[in-house]
This record gives structure tokens, sequence and C-alpha cells, in this order.
């Protein structure tokens, strides 16, 4: 199996990445975005050289499933003759049953649309190429990876809200998000930062979603998301924590059903809401804004709050890794964390963040801080293999 290609489709609500892989080599990447709107697609070689994208002009699509039919006859072509072993899909959502990747099965598909309502922006899109792929092409394995899995390692207490516990038993708990981000960073701390890999280490995967994950030897202790994809950390689009009356209030008093509180949460809320610029942090950390500062210091103060929490839960911090899309490119953002948990023993050299690290701390700091890209397609790619091998 170790040189079968392995095909790797990430579903947004409105683009599709994909990747191919040879064992752990990457040979093709590409995403089309802008699905249902004006899509346009992209592609690399692993080399990083472009290609020519395919033409998705004669029949625009509309969902992530078409776009994935649409991209069908290109990859071929790519591919000369040369046939894939599986493809592997990110889900999102696998709920409490699931801690390792699944074979993807009419029934299993079925199960995982149970989760939409949990992860509204996230599972339909994820699961609508999965449907497409097998009613095209039933023999193709395909391969389902959570992003829940990685935290089924989290113990139960912190795992249970304080509700009647026959909810918890019904699947009403935390269940945490971005598993396979935190797995991949697991799986290369002990060559990237021996000195913590064994230790108790905050993650922190921030992007237009973000959250944080509290290891203890490269195990999930605890982590800020929770029963969905909204709690924690400001985002983008969504609000991160809230107190639950805020809902009540809204539905009670202001008259909103509960579409459109999902619509102000998930849509109208966290950078974009609170800046009313952008939800993307690349203009907010340019603007001037008076709004724009606000929303940076707000998610700032809100890292660094519970960067302190987990280390709460794991009784002490060793090292704090920083990755994502902000995680690994905001400079001033990781400034204004490290400074943030100063407190904690962490010591911010200036000329590593800047150089994006790898290691962003003075060597005597007590935590060492670290600059790690993640890479969730290549852990997608290596469950995959290992499950159809």
């Amino acid at each position: 199996m170790s040189q079968d290609l392995i095909g790797v489709v990430n579903a947004g609500s409105s683009s599709l990445k994909f990747s191919v892989y040879a064992g752990d080599e990457c040979l093709l990447n590409g995403q089309v975005d802008g699905i249902g709107v004006r899509p346009a697609a992209k592609a690399k070689t692993g080399a990083g050289e472009a290609l020519p994208p395919p033409d998705l002009s004669a029949m625009p699509p509309t969902t992530p499933g078409e776009a994935l039919v649409a991209l069908l006859p290109w990859l071929q072509d790519w591919l000369a003759g040369r046939t894939l072993a599986a493809i592997g899909h990110r889900v999102v959502h696998g709920g409490p049953k699931y801690a390792a990747p699944a074979r993807v099965t009419p029934a299993l598909i079925e199960e995982l649309e149970a989760f939409v309502p949990l992860a509204p922006l996230h599972q339909p899109h994820n699961l609508s190429p999965i449907r497409t792929a097998l009613e095209r092409n039933p023999g193709l394995p395909q391969v389902a990876c959570f992003d829940t899995a990685f935290h089924r390692s989290i113990p139960e207490v912190a795992q249970l809200f304080a509700l009647p516990y026959e909810m918890a038993e019904r699947g009403i708990r935390r269940y945490g998000f971005h598993g396979l981000s935190y797995e991949y960073i697991a799986s290369v701390l002990p060559r990237a930062a021996p000195e913590i890999a064994g230790g108790r280490v905050v993650v922190a995967h921030l992007g237009n979603g973000a959250s944080l994950c509290a290891l203890r030897a490269g195990r999930s202790m605890a982590t800020t998301m929770g029963f969905s994809a909204l709690d924690g950390l400001p985002m983008g689009t969504r609000c991160g924590q809230l107190d639950p009356a805020v809902v009540l209030h809204l539905m009670t008093t202001e008259g909103m059903d509960a579409k459109a509180v999902e619509g102000v949460l998930y849509r109208q809320s966290g950078m974009l809401g609170l800046s009313g610029i952008s939800s993307d942090f690349r203009d907010l950390l340019e603007s001037d804004a008076p709004r724009a500062r606000l929303a940076i210091e707000v998610f700032v103060h809100q890292v660094a709050r519970n960067v302190a929490s987990l280390a709460g839960a794991m009784g002490g911090l060793d090292g704090l890794v920083f990755t994502a899309g902000v995680g690994e490119n905001a400079v001033a953002i990781r400034d204004a964390v490290c400074r943030a948990c100063a407190w904690m023993g962490v010591e911010l050299d200036e000329a590593a963040n800047a150089a994006r690290g790898p290691r962003i701390t003075t060597r005597r700091s007590r935590v060492a801080a670290y600059v790690i890209p993640t890479d969730e397609n290549l852990m997608i790619a290596r469950h995959t293999r290992a499950l159809v091998a």
C-alpha cells in the first residue's frame, strides 16, 4: 500500500480543498473557492509549482458535491492512468461513538446526518462530497476522519455539563473540535519541541475558527470548544463562549426564533460582529478603526484567559504552541498572547517571534512557546491509508 495514492477532501460551505498523497508526500494540492457564487479553482504540485486549474465555467458548482464532480475529469487527466486507492474526508462531528476514523457506508452517512444541527457551518458540507463520491463510484473506499475523535481521551469530568445526567447519556456533552490539527501537532512535538512533548502543553489553533487544546503527554485532556463548534474563543463570525441566558433573552424578549438566533451566533458575531468591518484577522490588524482594535483585544483576552484555564486543568504549563492561519502568521497576536501569559512564565523573544520561530520564547523562559504549522490533510491521508490497508 505504500505507493498507493490517497485522495483527501476537506469541504466547507463555499470551498472544497483537495490533495493527493503518496505515503506522506503530497503530490497535488488545490481548492475550489466561491462555490455557489463565483466558483474558481487553483491547483499546484506538492512542490508548489502552479498547475493549469480545471475550468468550472461550463457548469458552475453550487455545492461541494457538485464541485467534486466538476473536478473529476481534470483529476483523471492529471492522474494519467493512475488510480486512487481511497479518499479520506474531514468530517467535523463524529459524536460520542467514534474515537477513530471509520469506513464510509450509507448507514454511517445517515448516522452523521444527526450531527448537522451541532455543526451547521461544517457537517452538511462535509457530507456532500462523500455522498457524491459514493453515488458515482461505490467501489472506491472512503474514510471519514472526525475532528472530534482525538478528544475522546478527555476525562468524563471534563466532558460533562452540570445538566441532568440523563442528558449526557443522550449525547449532550462536550466533544471538542479541530482534533485532526491537534493530533498532527501531538505527532510532531517529539521532533519539533522534544523538551515539552511529554509535558503539559496548550496548543492554540487560531484561525477563522479557533480553539485551544490541553495536551498532556500528547493526549487531549481538555479543550475550549464543547457541544458544538460555537463554544470557546470568539472566531471570525462565531461568538464563542456565551451565557445561555443571552439566547433565552433574544428569543423571549426580542422575539427572535431559533433560526434567527443561529444566524446571529454563527454568522454575525465574533470578529465581524465586534468590529463591524471584517471577519478576517488580516483586515483587522491592518485597520486603524477603534472597533477593529477592540475586536483583536477581546480575542487576545479570551485566548490568554483560556490558556490559563487549561493550564489549571492540567495542574501547570510547560509549553504553548501556536498553529493554524492566525497562529502561524499573525506576529502581533502571538506577541500579545505571550505578554498576557507572562505571569505563567512565558518570556517572549521578540526577534524570534518576528522570524516565526519555531521557538519564540527566550532560553530562560520557564514556559517554552513555539510556532508549528499544522497539516490536517496529512493526518487524513495517514488515517485513510492505515484503514484501507
